[in-house]
């Protein structure tokens, strides 16, 4: 799956902004200063993105596709990382952006939430 596609489709959500705070090799995504998906650009085989997740349904995920794996580096309870290999399926990685995204919009304080309109 093409990295570029999946920047741009993060990108394409209302606020979202992009830094990398980590160094040249990770991408944050964020909505109102919060992250909702970190992707790695330094692999050679393929990319991956770690996304937040509600936690009811990160074991779902995990047991259903086999591309969709525990956070690296992150909280397991709360983050999925997802292998964008050629195995991924685009429309359910875009479902999980956007599960993310709304994740860490609904939970933002009023007072940013308020900022987004």
């Amino acid at each position: 799956m093409d990295i570029e596609i999946v920047r741009t489709y993060c990108l394409s959500l209302p606020h979202t902004t992009e830094d990398m705070p980590f160094g040249p090799t990770t991408l944050v995504f964020r909505i109102g200063g919060k992250m909702f998906g970190l992707m790695s650009l330094d692999e050679v085989d393929f990319q991956r993105i770690n996304l937040k997740c509600d936690p009811e349904k990160v074991e779902e995920l995990r047991d259903n596709y086999s591309y969709i794996i525990p956070g690296y580096h992150m909280n397991k309870t709360h983050w999925n990382t997802v292998q964008l290999s050629d195995e991924a399926d685009f429309k359910l990685v875009t479902k999980l952006i956007v599960d993310s995204y709304n994740l860490v919009k609904d939970s933002l304080p009023k007072a940013i939430k308020s900022t987004l309109i």
